[in-house]
Order: C-alpha cells, then structure tokens, then sequence
C-alpha cells in the first residue's frame, strides 16, 4: 500500500519566515540593564524566563505575556520598590516590539511562492492575534496562503485538527518550523512529516530533542533548500 499523497504544508511564522526571537533577546538585555542593581544579567534573565514559564498558562504566547512577565520580574526582584520610571521603560519596551517592523528570513518569500498553488498552505502560528495578523500583512506573504491558523499551543492534536480541516489529514500534510519542540515533534505525533528549518536563536522553552529515529523527520539548512525536499517526499509517496 502506497504513502499518502502529500498534499498540504503548514508552515510556522516567527523565526522560519521573518525574525522574532533576536527582538525578545534585544529586550531582555534592556530589561536587565533597567534592573542592573539588583543583580546581573543572567540572574535576571533567570527570574524573567521563570515568570514566562509560569505565565505561559495564563497569558499565552507573544509579547503582550511577556512584557507582563517583565513587569511582574521587576516587582519581585525590588521587593516591590520599582520605580514607576521602570514600569514605563518596560511598557514602552513592549510597545516597540509590537510595532517593529518586520524582517524576512533568507528564502522565505521565494519558497512560499514556489509551493503555493502545487500545495495547499497553511499558515499555522502561535502569539498574539493582533501581533500576528501584523505581521503576515508587512509580510506581503498573506496571499499565498489558504489558510492562516494562530493558535494556543501546538500539540499533536492541534495538527490532526487543522490538518483535516485544511487538507486531507496528517499522513498527507507536512509541517515546516523552527521548533523542534512546537513545529517538529507534534506533527510527526499526528502523523504528518516535521521538517526543521534551524534558527540560531531558540526561546529555552522550545528546546526539544531532535527526533532523528522518526522516518517523518527531516531537516534542511534553510527555506532555500526545501522544495528540493518537498519534490523528493512527493515522489516518493
């Protein structure tokens, strides 16, 4: 019995198609700068990605959460003395980051338009509504796609969903994402092909390990190299 065919690829948003993470870290050494009396910058750095880590479930993914973890690091590294000065810095943090211009990886536009109409595309994002949406408009990219799904998190049950919604389930879809933790290993659950694209930054909470004993699993260097991949997981189904 042959593989399914392959016939959609979802692909992640922040730090596979345009940069995220470098602004997160560009900020998070203002952030400790603001903060310098009260300890280094790894201790601070520490404290912040604690508060996100506990955070996470109750504000979600994106900036909005973080700038509120930043908040709530400053009250507890100061006992509770921060300066209002501080508090404004932190807002005034979060509201750049929410207006920064978008930056597009090597490849992206190129790869997205090669596959689009050959493929069935699926923006599939995590983050704030507003940011994302943001940002897939600077991005110009927005009409290649089918469809754009931001959501919560991504679990294996997320991919099996929107995958039969967009397409004809997991076995026939691909996934392609910088997070081997978010973009990778759940759709190879599902069981879809997870494609990783590497970025030189990662947030500590996507860390995962690879998972190189799952026939699904493939990586290449960059976007570049990925319709030569798709081709060849094509005609192999």
């Amino acid at each position: 019995m042959s593989a399914p065919r392959l016939t959609t690829i979802g692909f992640d948003a922040d730090d596979t198609l345009w940069q995220n993470e470098q602004f997160f870290r560009m900020t998070e050494k203002r952030f400790a700068a603001l903060l310098a009396e009260h300890g280094d910058h790894e201790h601070i750095a520490a404290r912040l990605l604690e508060a996100e880590r506990r955070n996470l479930g109750l504000y979600g993914f994106g900036i909005k959460g973080f700038t509120l973890s930043m908040i709530e690091t400053a009250i507890a590294v100061t006992n509770g003395d921060v300066p209002g000065s501080v508090i404004g810095e932190i807002l005034a943090a979060g509201r750049e980051m929410l207006s920064h211009p978008i930056e597009p990886l090597p490849h992206a536009r190129e790869t997205v338009e090669n596959l689009a109409g050959s493929y069935h595309l699926v923006l599939i994002t995590k983050g704030d509504l507003f940011d994302q949406e943001r940002k897939l408009a600077q991005s110009g990219m927005g009409d290649l796609f089918d469809a754009v799904e931001i959501v919560s998190d991504k679990t294996a049950a997320t991919y099996a969903r929107i995958f039969s919604r967009h397409g004809e389930g997991p076995q026939s879809s691909m996934m392609v994402g910088n997070s081997l933790k978010s973009d990778v290993i759940p759709v190879i659950e599902a069981g879809g092909w997870g494609i990783h694209v590497p970025h030189e930054l990662t947030w500590a909470v996507e860390h995962a390990e690879a998972p190189v004993a799952a026939s699904r699993f493939r990586q290449v260097a960059d976007l570049g190299e990925l319709p030569a991949l798709v081709e060849t997981i094509a005609r192999a189904g």
